[in-house]
C-alpha cells in the first residue's frame, strides 16, 4: 500500500479549515438579514444599503490578511519563530489604526453615503441607524483579518475556524437578544454584530498573546514591521481595487441590459462566487506553504507547492464546470421560480461551466504570488487586466444585445475576457524566476 503524499496532506490541512472560516464570514449579514427581515420590508432595506457599504469597505480591506500571511509564513519557514509572530503583530497594529480612522471617518460621513443611494426617507433613517452603529465594528473586523493572517502564516487555520464559528454563533444569539429581547430593532442587529466581532478580537488577543509569550515576541508595534505592511498591503489594496471596478462595471453593464439581465448575471455571479470560496481556501493553503518553503530556501519545494495546487485547482474546476453545466437548465428555476429566467440564463451558466478550470487556476496562481510577497506585480497585473476587458464591456454596451444572448455576451466577457487576461499575467509571471526569492 502505497503512503500518502505529505503535501497533499498538508493541502488538506490548511485549506478545509480555511474554507469553514471563509464559509462563516458572510454569514453575519446572513443571520442579520433574517432577522431583521422578520422587522419589515423597511429595516430590511435599509439593512440593504448599509449591508453593501460596509462589504465594500471590508472587500477593500481584506488585504491586511493576505499581506500579513506571507510576512508571517517567510519568517516561520526560515525557523525564524519570534520575528514571524512579531510580523504579525505589526500587521496588527496597522489594521487597529487603519480601522480608527476608518470608523470615525465613516461615522461622521454615514449620512451623505446613504444619502447616495437616494431611499425613501423612512429607508434612509433604518439604514443610517445601522452603518452609524457599525463604524464601531471596523477595527474589529480589520483586526481580525490581520490576525487570521498571521495565524495562517503559522500554518494555522484551525484556530481562526473555531473563532470564526464561536462568533457567528454570539453573533445570531446577541442579534436576538438586542433586536427582539430588548426591542432595539435594526439597532439592536448593528450592535449584536460588534460586540460579537470585538468578541472575535478578544479571542484572537488571547491567543496571539500565548503566542508572542512562547516565542519571545514583543506586542509592541515596531515602526519599519508596520510601515513594511502598509506598504505590502498598498500593493494589494491596489489589486483589489482592479478587481472591485471590474465587478462593478460588469454590473453596470448587465444593468444597461435590462432587469431580466442583470437579475440573470446575478444569478452567475451567485454561482461562481460560491464555488470561489472553496477556490480561495485552496489559495490560502498556497500562501502559506509557498511563504513557508521561501523562507525555508526550499525553491524545489515551492516549485512542487505550485504544479500541485494548480493542478488541484484546475480539477476542481473541471468538477464545478460539470456540476453548472448539467444543473444550467434549472438553476433560474432554483433562484426565481420563473421559467423564462431559468432559458435566459442557462446560455451564460454553459460559458461560466467551460470557465471554470480556468477560475480554478487563477485563484490558486493569486495565492501563489501572494504567498511570494509578489504584491507589486499582482497591483500592476491588476491594472492590465483591464486594458482588453473595458472595451469588450463597452462594445457591448453600444451594441446593446438583449435577452439570452446579450447575457451570455456578458458572461463570454467577465469569464472569458477578463479571467483569461489574469491568467495570462499571473501564468507568465510564475514560469518566470523574479518571484521565486528565498530566504526569510
Amino acid at each position: 500500500m502505497s503512503t500518502p503524499d505529505p503535501l497533499n496532506r498538508d493541502i488538506l490541512r490548511l485549506a478545509v479549515p480555511a474554507l469553514g472560516a471563509l464559509v462563516a464570514e458572510p454569514m453575519f449579514l446572513i443571520v442579520d438579514a433574517a432577522l431583521v427581515g422578520h422587522l419589515g420590508v423597511v429595516p430590511l432595506a435599509g439593512l440593504g444599503i448599509a449591508g453593501a457599504v460596509l462589504q465594500t469597505i471590508v472587500g477593500l480591506m481584506v488585504f491586511l490578511a493576505y499581506a500579513t500571511t506571507p510576512a508571517v509564513a517567510r519568517r516561520f519557514g526560515a525557523g525564524e519563530f519570534s520575528s514571524a509572530v512579531r510580523a504579525g503583530i505589526d500587521g496588527l497594529w496597522l489594521a487597529l489604526g487603519l480601522g480608527a480612522v476608518l470608523a470615525l471617518a465613516g461615522s461622521l460621513a454615514t449620512p451623505g453615503i446613504v444619502s447616495l443611494f437616494g431611499a425613501s426617507a423612512e429607508v434612509t433613517e433604518q439604514a443610517e441607524i445601522y452603518l452609524g452603529i457599525s463604524m464601531w465594528g471596523l477595527p474589529a473586523m480589520l483586526i481580525v483579518f490581520a490576525a487570521t493572517g498571521l495565524l495562517r502564516g503559522m500554518q494555522d487555520t484551525v484556530t481562526p475556524l473555531w473563532i470564526a464559528g464561536l462568533g457567528f454563533a454570539a453573533n445570531a444569539l446577541l442579534n436576538w437578544l438586542f433586536i427582539y429581547g430588548l426591542g432595539w430593532g435594526i439597532a439592536g442587529s448593528a450592535a449584536g454584530t460588534v460586540v460579537a466581532q470585538w468578541g472575535m478580537v478578544a479571542a484572537y488577543a488571547v491567543m496571539i498573546g500565548r503566542l508572542a509569550r512562547r516565542h519571545a515576541a514583543s506586542m509592541l508595534p515596531q515602526r519599519e514591521g508596520v510601515r513594511g505592511s502598509a506598504r505590502s498591503g498598498g500593493w494589494l489594496f491596489l489589486r483589489t481595487v482592479s478587481l472591485r471596478a471590474a465587478l462593478l462595471a460588469t454590473v453596470a453593464v448587465a444593468t444597461m441590459l435590462g432587469t431580466d439581465e442583470l437579475a440573470g448575471w446575478q444569478i452567475a455571479f451567485t454561482l461562481f462566487s460560491t464555488a470561489a470560496f472553496a477556490l480561495d481556501a485552496l489559495a490560502i493553503a498556497a500562501q502559506a506553504l509557498i511563504g513557508k518553503g521561501l523562507g525555508a530556501g526550499d525553491e524545489a519545494g515551492v516549485r512542487r507547492v505550485l504544479r500541485r495546487t494548480v493542478a488541484w485547482g484546475a480539477w476542481f474546476g473541471v468538477i464545478v464546470g460539470v456540476l453548472v453545466a448539467a444543473t444550467s437548465g434549472v438553476m433560474g428555476l432554483v433562484f426565481t421560480g420563473d421559467a423564462s429566467v431559468a432559458a435566459l440564463v442557462q446560455p451564460a451558466l454553459l460559458v461560466l461551466a467551460i470557465a471554470q478550470p480556468v477560475c480554478g487556476v487563477v485563484f490558486v496562481l493569486d495565492g501563489v504570488l501572494m504567498g511570494a510577497g509578489d504584491a507589486r506585480y499582482l497591483a500592476l497585473a491588476g491594472a492590465l487586466n483591464l486594458v482588453p476587458f473595458v472595451p469588450v464591456l463597452v462594445l457591448i454596451a453600444v451594441l446593446h444585445p438583449t435577452g439570452a444572448a446579450g447575457l451570455a455576451w456578458l458572461a463570454a466577457a467577465f469569464f472569458g475576457v477578463y479571467m483569461l487576461a489574469r491568467l495570462l499575467t499571473l501564468g507568465w509571471r510564475v514560469r518566470r524566476p523574479e518571484w521565486v526569492t528565498v530566504g526569510g
